[in-house]
């Protein structure tokens, strides 16, 4: 099946007010110019230098998302290519976003990640520290961030049941946020969250916004691992 056909198939099940982010990490860049001539424009890659190498190659109306653990000192390079950041996990991490963001005038939409899996090697944050970042007098001077919803990744497992109390978890935190920190605010409406094996329990929980590759694009062909952000 092509890839226009499975992305016509996913598109008939997906409620449109849940926008689908075509995961292209690994994939060459003429196989997501074929998603983008079949309509698709939001894609997502976990490592900036792909990211990066792609953007420049590729139309100027993609709208990228950051999905990978990101280091301080990558944050600059991908700003300038960068539609929604979705995996801040640290106060750290937002302040250098925001610090560089101000360099060139932007404002950065972000989601807070939360580790929500039983993976210890998944990242994101946990309701305390989420709280106690945007109690933060640092977090207030920010000036050129704006968080505008949550991420996170469900355990690798076959237990459908676990995934679906991971995602309920996420689901929560982010109304917890909502009602909490961020009522007043119209653009705190992304709850991203689900991949091809668990999406459609990703949306009977209220995902916003779906993480979809290989359903998409076919099983990935990994090259060796060169970047560690």
């Amino acid at each position: 099946m092509s890839i226009c056909e499975n992305l016509r198939k996913l598109k008939e099940q997906i409620p449109s007010k849940v926008r689908l982010i075509a995961v292209s990490k690994t994939q060459p860049v003429e196989i997501i110019k074929q998603a983008y001539e079949c309509g698709q424009l939001d894609f997502g890659e976990n490592k900036v230098q792909d990211l990066v190498a792609k953007a420049s190659q590729l139309p100027a109306d993609i709208r990228w998302h950051y999905l990978g653990h990101l280091q301080t000192n990558k944050v600059k390079a991908l700003l300038p290519h960068v539609t929604l950041i979705q995996s801040v996990e640290s106060l750290k991490l937002l302040f250098e976003i925001n610090k560089e963001s101000a360099k060139t005038g932007r404002v950065t939409d972000c989601l807070f990640q939360f580790h929500i899996a039983k993976e210890e090697t998944k990242f994101g944050l946990n309701w305390l520290e989420a709280v106690a970042l945007v109690h933060s007098m640092e977090y207030h001077r920010m000036k050129n961030v704006r968080i505008v919803g949550v991420m996170g990744m469900a355990s690798l497992t076959e237990d459908m049941e676990q995934v679906k109390k991971e995602f309920h978890t996420l689901t929560r935190v982010f109304y917890d946020l909502k009602d909490q920190f961020f009522n007043n605010d119209p653009s705190f409406k992304e709850l991203s969250m689900g991949m091809s094996g668990d999406y459609p329990i990703a949306l009977e929980e209220g995902a916003t916004m779906l993480r979809l590759g290989t359903i998409i694009f076919g099983e990935r062909k990994y090259i060796k691992e060169t970047d560690k952000d």
